[in-house]
């Protein structure tokens, strides 16, 4: 790289299990400017926040739930394994408890 060279840093600074099932994650973007001693210059920086749960739930029009599995297959590598241990059989069941047992 050369002296004013840009480069974009992705990295991910938070993952967290919230409420035992809810994954909550931010991303760090970073641009980074080349120095003419070889450092790099964080010259814009920004974040990203998602989060993900063990299903996407809907209830239809004659109250029966449908819970479907949370695609993560484009997720992070770290997020995705983290959300795999997180949610076992005991959470995914307290969770579609949760859902269901709430005012919609």
């Amino acid at each position: 790289m050369a002296k004013g060279d840009l480069t974009k840093e992705i990295s991910y600074d938070k993952i967290e299990v919230v409420n035992d099932w809810i994954i909550q994650v931010r991303r760090v973007d970073k641009i980074l400017e080349e120095q003419a001693d070889g450092s790099k210059l964080v010259i814009s920086s920004g974040f990203l926040r998602d989060s993900y749960a063990p299903y996407k739930s809907n209830k239809d029009t004659n109250n029966k739930w449908t819970h479907t599995d949370t695609d993560l297959s484009n997720v992070n590598a770290k997020v995705k394994a983290i959300a795999e241990i997180a949610w076992d059989n005991n959470v995914k069941t307290a969770y579609k408890t949760h859902i269901e047992n709430q005012e919609m």
